[in-house]
């Protein structure tokens, strides 16, 4: 069973927008992988980028130079 932590977690609107993020992510070497958004969250298309919580300040950085469409970024323990 996989230990319980805090995770780094952004929605998207469409599933191109989620594909897209994650290619991006990949290119810049950004850490993390796209999963089924959590219960406790909703979003457009049911797919959110989740990276560590330790991450989060990469991830708000290549967010605010790239521009993304995304919904919100959300810390929860998954």
């Amino acid at each position: 069973m996989r230990e319980k932590s805090w995770k780094y977690i952004v929605t998207f609107q469409t599933t191109t927008a989620a594909m897209a993020f994650e290619s991006l992510c990949l290119q810049k070497e950004v850490p993390g992988r796209l999963i089924p958004v959590p219960k406790e969250l909703s979003s457009g298309c049911g797919l959110a980028w989740c990276v560590p919580f330790e991450e989060a300040d990469i991830v708000d950085e290549l967010i605010k130079n790239e521009k993304p469409q995304y919904d919100k970024a959300s810390k929860v323990w998954h």
